[in-house]
């Protein structure tokens, strides 16, 4: 495991007694806190000198490492910005610069002390400990230890929090380093078999329902584009369902389905060497919908949820798909294969038209890796968002600001929709040649969910960083788990 899953409570602390290290968070200009003075005490009052001399002004993002004869033996400054600025992301973002510290100093143990601001306990507490558990993750599971290297062991909050948000950041915190587990694996580890066993996993322990159907199985079902990408590897594809019941009986569930491919090399439209190794993230809107249901499983809100995860391995081969290949997804729509490295889509059209037929789901979210053009277009900032319902557009937005995972709106306009009619199929699975590659995804997804409000997520930019942040390493982010588990809390309710 890459990260630690509790972070304990120690609602009266006493700071006369042994504590290895403590981050404190000040605002920008401000001096100490009311809760600060006790550490400032058993400190001799180096804070205050230090913010006398102006060594410290709290500056978002300044740390500042104090070291001490005393029982404090390390206390951390860490600056929160200006205070009208202060956000639930930037408590977030502060636990885990926190964090962070402490893993440098190769320390066992990060201590935090709650920050005095305007905002509810609850939304505090969560972010906090969302941020603690998510700057805890670094992914060594495959990897000798180094021999001098201090693995941490221990989180704790200070001072009063508020219960339920500590129970809810902590229980996101681990959905969230769940997903990145999967992501960060490679596919010889994370294989369509091992997506399944997970979702297995997941729904015993939550006592809920989970399917798994293989090749001759979804053939069987009509999943032709499901079975088209897959003709290709000898890895055995799954199509997997996890059915979370917990609103009322007959309610339409909200469904959510992630792009599965475990690895993609292009089919026969092989994608260059450079880089290929990266293509282990394919899966990362599978690892989205799984981090999301393990920690649903824990958080049982009153509402239905149907996860849908089609996944295979894209590879090339004697039975590969073939370019020009016409192939007929679940709803009976024909489509031409113009190019075998936009497969994604292909296995998402079979998951979402089986979705609408069998659980006429009130709502549908889907996450994809889909296409490279949307990292060109946002970069690792934002997910590209389209969809086909403004309510829902808009639901997903307002939950994006909450929880700073950022979306940014791309038109679906029905002029685009030209763009990917074939002239011997329904559909073809790409739009023109380098023009609004994204764009073309979504248009060709709004093919197979019929009427139903539905929005795509295009996280192929944010599904994996390039270099560290705050809260979120290099390697798998486990993008879009934090947003869908708070817009399926605000359904809850």
């Amino acid at each position: 495991m890459s990260y630690i899953t509790r972070v304990d409570h120690i609602p009266d602390p006493d700071f006369t007694q042994p504590i290895d290290f403590l981050a404190l968070g000040l605002f920008q200009d401000k001096g100490q806190q009311e809760n600060h003075q006790p550490v400032d005490a058993a400190l001799g009052g180096l804070i205050s000198r230090v913010l006398e001399r102006k060594d410290f002004k709290g500056k978002k993002g300044d740390r500042l490492l104090l070291h001490h004869d005393g029982p404090l033996a390390r206390v951390a400054l860490v600056g929160l910005g200006e205070e009208e600025k202060f956000s639930t992301d930037i408590a977030r973002q502060a636990a885990g610069w926190a964090v962070g510290l402490a893993r440098k100093h190769n320390l066992a143990g990060c201590g935090l002390l709650t920050f005095e601001c305007g905002l509810p306990e609850v939304e505090l507490t969560q972010a906090m400990a969302e941020g603690l558990i998510l700057g805890s993750y670094k992914f060594t599971d495959l990897k000798k230890p180094e021999e001098e290297a201090r693995e941490l062991e221990n989180l704790a909050l200070y001072g009063p929090v508020s219960k339920a948000g500590l129970e809810r950041g902590i229980t996101i915190g681990t959905g969230v380093c769940l997903a990145r587990d999967l992501q960060n694996n490679p596919a010889n580890i994370i294989t369509p078999t091992r997506l399944a066993e997970e979702a297995q996993r997941i729904a015993k322990a939550a006592d809920v329902k989970c399917t798994v159907f293989d090749r001759e199985q979804f053939t069987k079902m009509g999943m032709g584009a499901l079975a088209g990408v897959a003709a290709g590897t000898d890895q055995p594809p799954k199509f997997i369902l996890i059915e979370y019941t917990g609103g009322k009986s007959g309610e339409a569930p909200l469904a959510l389905v992630g792009k599965g491919l475990t690895f993609d090399a292009g089919g026969i439209c092989i994608k260059p060497s450079a880089k290929m190794d990266e293509m282990k993230f394919d899966m990362s809107g599978a690892a989205t919908v799984l981090g999301i249901m393990q920690a649903v499983a824990e958080l049982r809100p009153k509402i239905n949820i149907i996860a849908a995860i089609p996944s295979t391995e894209n590879l090339l081969g004697g039975s590969a798909q073939k370019p020009g290949d016409i192939v007929k997804a679940y709803n009976g729509k024909t489509i031409e294969v113009i190019n075998t490295d936009a497969e994604g889509r292909l296995i998402l059209a079979d998951a979402l038209s089986y979705v609408v037929d069998k659980y006429k789901p009130a709502a549908i979210l889907d996450f994809a890796t889909l296409t490279g053009a949307v990292l060109i277009a946002l970069g690792h900032r934002a997910s590209g968002l389209m969809g086909n319902n403004e309510q829902l557009i808009e639901e997903v937005k307002r939950v994006s600001e909450q929880t700073g995972e950022r979306v940014w709106e791309l038109p679906m306009w029905e002029e685009y929709s030209e763009d990917i009619k074939s002239k011997v199929a329904d559909v073809k699975n790409v739009g023109q040649d380098r023009l609004a590659g994204t764009v073309a995804g979504g248009v060709f997804l709004q093919e197979f969910v019929s009427d139903t409000p539905w929005v795509h997520l295009d996280i192929a930019g944010t599904a994996w960083q390039d270099k560290d942040q705050p809260y979120i390493p290099g390697g798998g982010s486990g993008v879009a788990v934090r947003l869908v588990i708070q817009l399926i809390l605000d359904r809850a309710e």
